[in-house]
């Protein structure tokens, strides 16, 4: 005598078969669904409600858990439909039509992601392998396509958790991960308690370890960052940076105004922070930052401009890290570059941003997609991406050290970041041209990644933007100076010069590459596992039928 059917199957606080009917309406989960992408499109900046983690990871993962393929994909889809319009809605500065496209695309990705979800639940200790899924998801929109729009990755979210200790030590995307596995222990101890309620078999040893593991990693990476909060000692010396907002005319797509306007300007903020230097005001710096496009002609063409730069360079009687659009190098070429110009020299170094913003500074498909959609040719010549890392060997006050830097939307690629600091770089700084998107969510959320940067690599870096906000970090993530925006500010900040590398900016990397191979092998074992459950039960039942003749 065979056993009966019910037998072959069996339920656990981690493990819901797929073959018991669901008892949760498809339309409850549409909308826990939209109300858990709400709550994580809060978490980032400008809102900065970072608790929501905790309520918006766990309700995705809980709203997917158990259901069909297809059903997965479009709840998921929901969830970052969601999400993006209220994280990243920014974008509609740019064109409406692009934001539309940009957020019906990438939602594609958290499709994938309700998916993966579902697929690893079926898993024995699922918690670990939904987070990996989140890495995966992670990985795959930072990179693809057209290299990727990591904008809203969740480390991003967590620079004020408990988790920020994390950053120095397994870098953003361990931080995703970390704060993913939490997301998924408070699902867990969700469905166990649910489970318990329902009668069904809840074990008190899963609700524990679920309890302890949220609750370790919280308090470890509070310990990291206590731990890590008193300044390093150097050796290496320091510098002055004068770091120069000179603002500009316009707000919006309209932003840099007239031809010169925005160099002339900075001119103008650089000989009041040289006055007050030499007033005794602020300290007397060694160099000075000005912004992304703080000229948007070529310097090195443009007689002009030229002279205005030379001309900032000769009042304060130091270098400028100038931030410059460059002819070149093909015909209606361009390129996004940091010059240093030293007073008596000119041009000594050149750095060229790596990474690019699609439609914002360079067309993909230009020739096929221009003839069709003449807007983009506000977009002007094609911009080419530079191929060497962020590092600018230069002459300060007689020594010769390392300047790393990266052009504001480089912010978001880790290797980018990485190369870097790895190339030697002994003082961080940022160039920004967020003009156009002043006044929104962006200005926030690229503030926000920058102070992630600083305490991932426990550097020090100085911001300077044409009208943002411009600043300074310090290496666990303080900010202890910020302009305003839309304003001509200026200050002088000491940095101190610095050459050890934190463990995350080696290990990062291929721990998220690591990470995410694990969610790919945990998918292929929850689709095997599912065809083995379902040829069982069907040679199970097929057994059970001819016994019972």
């Amino acid at each position: 005598m065979s056993r009966p059917l019910a037998s072959v199957t069996r339920t656990s606080a981690v493990e819901t078969p797929t073959s018991q009917p669901n008892p949760v309406p498809l339309l409850l989960r549409a909308v826990v669904v939209l109300l858990a992408g709400i709550a994580l499109g809060l978490s980032w900046q400008p809102y900065g409600l970072w608790p929501l983690l905790g309520v918006g990871i766990p309700a995705f993962t809980l709203a997917v858990r158990g259901v069909r393929p297809l059903v997965a994909v479009g709840l998921g889809y929901l969830f970052g439909l969601t999400m993006l319009t209220l994280a990243i809605s920014w974008v509609h500065v740019l064109g409406t039509w692009i934001a539309a496209l940009l957020i019906l695309f990438v939602a594609l990705f958290f499709g994938l992601l309700g998916l993966a979800l579902t697929l690893v639940s079926r898993l024995p200790w699922w918690p670990l392998a939904a987070a990996c899924c989140w890495v995966l998801i992670e990985y795959a929109y930072s990179r693809i396509p057209l290299g990727g729009f990591g904008w809203t990755r969740i480390g991003y979210a967590a620079v004020d958790t408990p988790l920020a200790g994390f950053y120095p030590i397994i870098g953003v995307a361990g931080v995703s991960f970390v704060a993913a596995l939490i997301g998924q222990l408070i699902a867990w101890i969700v469905l166990t308690a649910w489970m318990a309620r329902r009668g069904g078999p809840a074990r008190l040893s899963h609700l524990f370890i679920a309890v302890a593991g949220a609750v370790s990693l919280l308090l470890l990476g509070s310990a990291l960052r206590l731990y890590q909060v008193e300044p390093e000692v150097t050796s290496a010396g320091s510098v002055r940076v004068g770091i120069v907002q000179g603002n500009i005319p316009g707000r919006g797509i309209e932003a840099m105004g007239r031809a010169r306007s925005v160099t002339n300007n900075h001119l103008s903020e650089t000989i009041k922070l040289m006055t007050k230097a030499r007033v005794g005001e602020v300290p007397l710096p060694d160099f000075l930052l000005w912004p992304e496009n703080s000229t948007d002609i070529d310097p090195t063409v443009d007689p002009l401009t030229r002279l205005t730069v030379q001309a900032a360079a000769d009042v304060a009687d130091r270098p400028i890290l100038v931030g410059a659009v460059m002819q070149g190098p093909g015909f209606d070429e361009r390129q996004t570059a940091a010059l240093w110009w030293d007073p008596d020299r000119g041009v000594t170094a050149r750095y060229d941003k790596q990474n690019l913003v699609p439609f914002g500074e360079w067309i993909p498909f230009r020739a096929q997609l221009l003839p069709l959609i003449p807007l983009l040719e506000q977009v002007g010549a094609q911009s080419i991406p530079g191929t060497h890392p962020g590092v600018l060997d230069v002459a300060v006050d007689g020594r010769q050290i390392k300047i790393g830097d990266a052009i504001c939307f480089e912010l978001a690629y880790d290797q980018t970041m990485y190369r870097a600091l790895i190339g030697g770089a002994q003082v961080s700084m940022v160039q920004s041209n967020n003009a156009t998107y002043g006044g929104t969510g962006q200005i926030e959320q690229q503030f926000a990644i920058t102070r992630a940067r600083a305490m991932e690599s426990r550097r020090e870096i100085a911001v300077a933007t044409t009208n943002s906000i411009s600043g300074f970090i310090t290496r666990d993530g303080t900010v202890t100076t910020r302009t305003q925006e839309f304003t001509a500010q200026s200050m002088v900040v000491d940095m101190p010069l610095r050459s050890a590398l934190t463990p995350a900016i080696r290990v990062a990397p291929w721990l998220e590459r690591g990470l995410a191979l694990v969610a790919l092998l945990a998918c292929l074992a929850a689709v095997f596992a599912g065809i083995r459950r379902g040829v069982s039960i069907a040679s199970e039942a097929i057994k059970h039928e001819r016994d019972s003749r």
